[in-house]
């Protein structure tokens, strides 16, 4: 099973990660699906913080639902200085800055970043 990854970056990474995390698992096609990750501790470090959301994907469904999720999520209006950083676990990232998309263009971006590809495209 594949897996989106995406990083929140905002004034509040954590707490909009936690936001995130909640909102994607509140939604019964993504149940037991959604966890909240973080990058490796930096040196010196005992942990690091969990600024990442892990979502497993499977055939056709959890994609089209993921990318109405995050377009509901990211579109309102109290998110607008967060920016999100999606990537297939094979794939390149994309960005999605809340205050430069529009909704239609959130689903554009998630499909483009997050369709299974075949073999030879990875």
């Amino acid at each position: 099973m594949a897996t989106a990854i995406i990083c929140v970056r905002s004034p509040a990474p954590v707490a909009d990660a936690e936001s995130l995390t909640d909102w994607l698992s509140g939604e019964p096609a993504l149940a037991g699906r959604v966890r909240l990750s973080g990058a490796a501790p930096a040196e010196g470090r005992l942990g690091a913080p969990l600024d990442t959301v892990s979502v497993l994907l499977g055939a056709g469904g959890p994609l089209t639902v993921l990318a109405s999720c995050l377009r509901a999520w990211i579109t309102q209006p109290r998110r607008s200085d967060v920016k999100l950083t999606v990537r297939h676990e094979h794939g390149p990232a994309v960005e999605i800055d809340a205050r430069r998309v529009s909704r239609e263009d959130v689903a554009e971006i998630l499909r483009q970043a997050l369709e299974e590809r075949p073999e030879q495209d990875r």
